[in-house]
C-alpha cells in the first residue's frame, strides 16, 4: 500500500494516486480529442465532397484539412453499424445482428451490446478521456428504454459520462423523444418557436465541450455526435427546402449522371465506372406525369435541406472548436450509418404512419400536401429513385449487402497529426475497424478487462497507415456482411454477394461475384466466369458466419417484432399509470394495436372549465387522445392524420368521475364507446385502426407533450385533478405481423 497509516497524522504519510495522463498518441504529441459524427441513412454521394450538389460546406472543408475515403463499408442498418462502430468487434458477435426492436433469443441476436464488448468509451476512460453522448444511441433494446431500465445498456451504462438525445432509431425533428442522461426531458422549444433538434444536439455538445475546456482543458476527451438527420421523417426549414426545388427537377436519372461525372472528377471512383441499370421498380424520370415529378422532387428537397440544415449546425460546432484551441488536435470523423434508405417505397411518403397501418396515401392526396412537406404533421421519405440517386453509383440500399447498402462517405482530419490535406484513400475498411484505428492514433490498447468483466478480443483491423500512407494495404482478413437473409463476402478485393428474396431458400439464392478492385459500381458479374473462386468465396462466408455468430440464418420480418412484444408484455393485460409519472416510450407502453381495450382515467372535474388530456399517445402523425375539451368527454383515434374523433353526448359533470373509453372490435370495424362513471356517452365506427404502428411518440397522462395527437395546442394539461389512468387489454389481438415488421423496419 502506498504511503504510511500511523496511529497520529504526524506518524502517517499520505499518497494520492496520480490522475491518468494523456496518452502520447500516434506520433509521441499528444493523443488527439475526438469528435465522432455520425450522419443517418445519408448515401455514398451525398456529401458536396463525394458528388453531391447537396451543400455541405462543413463537411467538404473537413475532407479538405484531411482525408475521404472511399471504401469504408458498414453492415446495412443503423443499431448493427452503431454496435461495430462503438465496439471495434463484427455486429453480430457483441449481440446486435439486427435490431435493437427485438431479442431472437440467440447469442448474435439479442439486440444489446455484450458487456464482454466495451464500447471506445469504457476503452478510452482509464487512461483519462471524458466522454460525452449526444444524439441517436439504439443499441439498446427499446423494451429496455422505459423507466426501469435497465440501464446497464444505456450511453451512461457503458462509459459516456454526459448523454443527450433519443433511444429509438428516429425521432420527430420538433418535438423529440428526449434523454438527458438517464432521465426523459420534455425538448426546450417547438416547431412554432423555431426550435429543431439538429441545432438542440449541436447546441448541448458546444455545451458539454465548453464546461469541459473550462473545468480543465487538458484533459482529453472524445465527443459522440449522432444526428437524426437525414433518416426519416425529414424534417428541416421550409425555406431551405424550397431551395432545393430547382436542383433536382430534372430528376434522379440525370441526378445520377452528374454525380457519377463529378465522382470521376474528383478520384472518388475509377474513371472507367460505369452506372448499373436503374434498381427494381424506379421508373424513368421521363416516364412520370408532372405531378409526381413534383411531389417527387419536394421530397427529395426535404431531405436535401436536412442535410444541408445539418451541416450548417455543425459549422457552429466547428468553429466553436476553434475558438476554443480545440481544433487543431481534435480528430474528426464524419460517416453514414448505412446507405440510403429503401423505406419510402416507389411512391414516396408525406405521412408514413399511414400506409404503416394500411391507411393508403393516395398519389393525389400526397400532391396536394406538397407544401406541408417537412413540417410538424409530415413524417416524410423520398422514393426510391432518389435513394437510388444517393447512393450513386452502387446499386441497391440500406439493409441489401449490395454497394448501395454498405458502402458510405468517410471523412477525417486532424489539423496537428495529420499531414494530408483534401487527399482520397482507396483501401477497404469497415465499421468494425474504426475502434482500433482510433485506439492506434490515442496511443492505447484495448483492455482484457472492464468492469470485472473479461473482454473478447477486437475483430476490426486498424487502418491507422493509411492516414499518412495512401499507398498501405487494405486489410488481409475477409469481412463477412448479412442482413435479413441478405449476404455477402469481401476478400482480397473481391466480393461474392447475394440478394435474398424473404421467405425463399437460402441454398437456391443467386450468388454474385465481382472484382471490386476493377468494378467499383457492381456492374460485371464474374460468377459464371470465376466458379471455383466463387464456391471458396461462399465456403468462406459461411465459416465466417459461424465464427461471429450470424447463424441461424433468420429472414423472418413478421414474427421477429411480433414475438418480441408478446414476450416483453407477457401475459400482462392491466397498467395503471398514476399522476406525477414521467414520459413512456412506445415500445413500453400498452399494446392497443388491434385488439379491444379499455382506458379508465379516475379524475376529480373542477367544474365547466376543466378540460385537458387525460392520456395520450402518439404525435400529429398518428396516435390517440382521451381529452375533456369544452366540457365534453373525447376520444381522439389518428391513424396516419385521418382523426377519428368521438365527443361525449353530455357534458361531463363536476365531481369525482371514472371518464374512458372501450374499443371494441367487431367485424372489420373498431367502435370506440365514450364511458362517464361507466355508462355509455357516444360512439364511434371505423374501419381504420391500428394495425401495426401506433407512433414512434411515446405515452403521456395529464398531458401531450410536444407534437399534439389531436386538434388542441400542446400539452394540454388537465386542469382538474387526475389520480391515476388504468388500462385494461383484451386477449382478441389479431395483429398482422408482416405489416407490423414494416413498420418497425422503416424505423429504423
Amino acid at each position: 500500500m502506498a504511503g504510511k497509516i500511523g496511529r497520529t497524522v504526524g506518524e502517517s504519510q499520505p499518497h494520492w494516486p496520480e490522475r491518468p495522463q494523456r496518452p502520447a498518441g500516434l506520433k509521441k504529441q499528444g493523443a488527439p480529442n475526438l469528435l465522432i459524427v455520425l450522419f443517418d441513412d445519408v448515401g455514398f454521394s451525398d456529401f458536396g465532397c463525394y458528388g453531391s450538389p447537396i451543400e455541405t460546406p462543413t463537411i467538404d472543408a473537413i475532407a479538405g484539412r484531411g482525408l475521404r475515403y472511399t471504401g469504408f463499408h458498414t453492415t446495412a442498418m443503423c443499431s448493427t453499424t452503431r454496435a461495430a462502430l462503438l465496439t471495434g468487434r463484427n455486429h453480430h458477435s457483441v449481440g446486435v445482428g439486427c435490431l435493437a426492436n427485438f431479442d431472437s433469443g440467440y447469442p448474435g441476436y439479442r439486440g444489446k451490446i455484450a458487456r464482454e464488448a466495451g464500447t471506445l468509451a469504457e476503452m478510452l476512460r482509464p487512461h483519462g478521456y471524458r466522454n460525452y453522448m449526444l444524439g441517436k444511441w439504439h443499441v439498446t433494446p427499446l423494451t429496455e428504454s422505459g423507466a426501469t431500465g435497465p440501464f446497464d445498456g444505456w450511453p451512461l451504462g457503458r462509459g459516456f459520462d454526459r448523454y443527450y438525445g433519443f433511444m429509438d432509431a428516429e425521432t420527430d425533428q420538433y418535438a423529440p423523444e428526449l434523454v438527458r442522461d438517464n432521465t426523459p426531458v420534455d425538448p426546450p422549444g417547438t416547431f412554432a418557436t423555431g426550435y429543431h433538434l439538429t441545432a438542440d444536439l449541436v447546441d448541448q455538445g458546444i455545451r458539454y465541450i465548453a464546461d469541459h475546456v473550462a473545468d480543465d482543458a487538458n484533459v482529453p476527451w472524445l465527443t459522440w455526435l449522432a444526428f437524426g438527420a437525414c433518416h426519416a421523417p425529414h424534417q428541416a426549414p421550409f425555406d431551405l427546402i424550397r431551395k432545393y426545388d430547382a436542383v433536382f427537377a430534372e430528376g434522379w436519372d440525370l441526378e445520377r449522371d452528374r454525380r457519377l461525372a463529378r465522382q470521376k472528377e474528383m478520384g472518388i471512383v475509377p474513371k472507367d465506372t460505369r452506372l448499373p441499370p436503374r434498381n427494381d421498380m424506379v421508373r424513368p424520370w421521363s416516364e412520370l406525369p408532372d405531378g409526381e415529378r413534383k411531389l417527387y422532387t419536394r421530397l427529395q428537397a426535404a431531405y436535401a435541406a436536412m442535410l444541408d440544415h445539418a451541416d450548417r449546425h455543425l459549422a457552429r460546432l466547428v468553429k466553436f472548436l476553434e475558438e476554443a484551441g480545440q481544433l487543431d488536435n481534435t480528430m474528426i470523423v464524419v460517416m453514414s450509418d448505412n446507405g440510403a434508405s429503401q423505406e419510402g417505397g416507389p411512391f414516396g411518403m408525406v405521412n408514413a404512419m399511414g400506409p404503416y397501418n394500411l391507411r393508403r396515401e393516395p398519389l393525389e392526396e400526397k400532391i396536394d400536401r406538397i407544401d406541408d412537406i417537412g413540417g410538424p404533421d409530415t413524417h416524410s421519405n423520398f422514393p426510391l429513385g432518389w435513394a437510388m440517386a444517393s447512393n450513386t453509383p452502387l446499386r441497391r440500399y440500406k439493409q441489401n449487402t449490395h454497394g448501395g447498402g454498405i458502402r458510405d462517405p468517410l471523412v477525417m482530419s486532424w489539423p496537428k497529426g495529420l499531414t494530408a490535406r483534401g487527399e482520397l484513400r482507396p483501401q477497404f475498411c469497415h465499421a468494425a475497424d474504426l475502434v482500433p484505428t482510433l485506439l492506434d492514433v490515442v496511443g492505447v490498447t484495448a483492455p482484457d478487462v472492464i468492469n470485472g468483466v473479461p473482454q473478447m478480443p477486437i475483430e476490426g483491423t486498424s487502418f491507422a497507415a493509411s492516414l499518412e500512407d495512401a499507398g498501405s494495404p487494405s486489410k488481409s482478413s475477409p469481412q463477412y456482411f448479412e442482413m435479413f437473409g441478405h449476404r455477402g463476402l469481401w476478400k482480397d478485393g473481391w466480393k461474392a454477394v447475394a440478394f435474398h428474396p424473404p421467405g425463399t431458400d437460402f441454398d437456391k439464392d443467386q450468388w454474385e461475384l465481382y472484382h471490386l478492385d476493377r468494378d467499383f459500381s457492381e456492374t460485371d458479374d464474374l460468377a459464371q466466369r470465376e466458379p471455383e473462386r466463387l464456391k471458396a468465396m461462399i465456403e468462406a462466408w459461411w465459416h465466417q458466419a459461424e465464427r461471429y455468430k450470424v447463424l441461424p440464418l433468420d429472414d423472418r420480418f413478421g414474427p421477429r417484432f411480433s414475438d418480441n412484444a408478446k414476450r416483453f408484455h407477457g401475459p400482462r393485460n392491466r397498467f395503471v399509470f398514476h399522476a406525477g409519472m414521467g414520459h413512456v416510450p412506445t415500445d413500453v407502453a400498452p399494446d392497443v394495436r388491434s385488439r379491444t381495450y379499455t382506458i379508465e382515467a379516475d379524475a376529480r372535474i373542477d367544474g365547466a372549465t376543466t378540460e385537458g388530456v387525460l392520456i395520450a399517445h402518439g404525435d400529429m402523425t398518428s396516435g390517440y387522445s382521451l381529452y375533456i375539451k369544452d366540457n365534453r368527454l373525447t376520444y381522439d383515434m389518428n391513424v396516419g392524420g385521418v382523426h377519428h374523433v368521438a365527443i361525449s353526448d353530455r357534458p361531463v359533470p363536476a365531481g369525482n368521475r371514472r371518464l374512458g373509453v372501450r374499443m371494441r372490435r367487431s367485424k372489420g370495424l373498431n367502435i370506440a364507446t365514450l364511458l362517464i362513471d361507466g355508462e355509455p356517452a357516444g360512439a364511434i365506427e371505423t374501419q381504420l385502426g391500428f394495425i401495426s404502428f401506433i407512433s414512434w411518440s411515446g405515452l403521456d397522462i395529464g398531458r401531450d407533450r410536444g407534437s399534439p395527437v389531436s386538434h388542441y395546442e400542446a400539452p394540454f394539461a388537465f386542469t382538474g385533478k387526475l389520480r391515476k389512468v388504468t388500462v385494461v387489454l383484451d386477449d382478441d389481438q389479431a395483429l398482422d405481423s408482416d405489416s407490423a415488421a414494416s413498420a418497425a423496419v422503416a424505423r429504423e
